[in-house]
């Protein structure tokens, strides 16, 4: 992910940021030198808030890597709240597991290893907050799933909304994109993205904040 807002601002955001806690810090140290996918600070401030605006209980996270956006979101919800991790891999699980325990969170989190998609399907219940961060290229295949597994009044949250400024070229005109070889994901990206501010089932706002997140509120 490549951010698409002026560095200057870039910068400005992040240098006003407060210190994490250390568990957090080591996290962010290690995906930037491992080049692991995380949502970031100020990103994972702005999921927390929004788990405070509406009380939020539970959560369902889908593609969760290591784990550190799922730490903001257990420490928002508080004791007797439950975040579902989801991960592919085993061992991305079992290192998020480690990193759990020691943020003192590992009681909130139920860990799921497979697909998102199939892990969500299986689900009966309804949750405050459905964060999508998946595959792009399956983003739009969430979203008739997401009405379902979210209450009303709840959030259903994505990552990458942006996409690293892709989402500005046209979509399915690959002399306009930029990659050409991920034409693919930048058209789920945008997909969804129409899918959600045409439907009047959700109130969607999209966040220029890092690679853009779109928030989406069931009405």
């Amino acid at each position: 992910m490549t951010s698409f807002t002026d560095p200057r601002v870039e910068n400005y955001l992040y240098a006003m940021l407060p210190p994490r806690e250390p568990v957090l810090e080591e996290m962010e140290r290690e995906a930037k030198q491992r080049d692991i996918p995380i949502v970031g600070p100020a990103v994972g401030r702005l999921l927390y808030q929004h788990v405070k605006l509406i009380n939020g209980k539970t959560v369902f996270e889908m593609g969760s890597a290591i784990g550190y956006s799922t730490i903001w979101w257990a420490k928002a919800i508080g004791e007797g709240g439950k975040v579902h991790y989801t991960d592919g891999s085993r061992k991305n699980a079992e290192e998020a597991r480690r990193y759990f325990e020691r943020a003192g969170v590992a009681d909130r989190v139920e860990i799921h290893i497979g697909d998102a998609l199939e892990l969500l399907s299986e689900r009966k219940e309804q949750f405050d907050i459905l964060f999508c961060d998946v595959d792009k290229h399956d983003y739009p295949r969430v979203f008739p799933m997401a009405a379902a597994r979210v209450r009303k009044g709840g959030l259903f949250i994505t990552d990458n909304a942006l996409w690293s400024g892709k989402v500005a070229y046209a979509a399915g005109n690959p002399s306009l994109a930029k990659d050409p070889d991920r034409l693919q994901e930048t058209e789920g990206v945008v997909e969804l993205n129409r899918l959600l501010y045409s439907s009047p089932d959700w109130y969607t706002t999209i966040i220029p904040l890092r690679d853009g997140v779109a928030m989406a509120m069931r009405i």
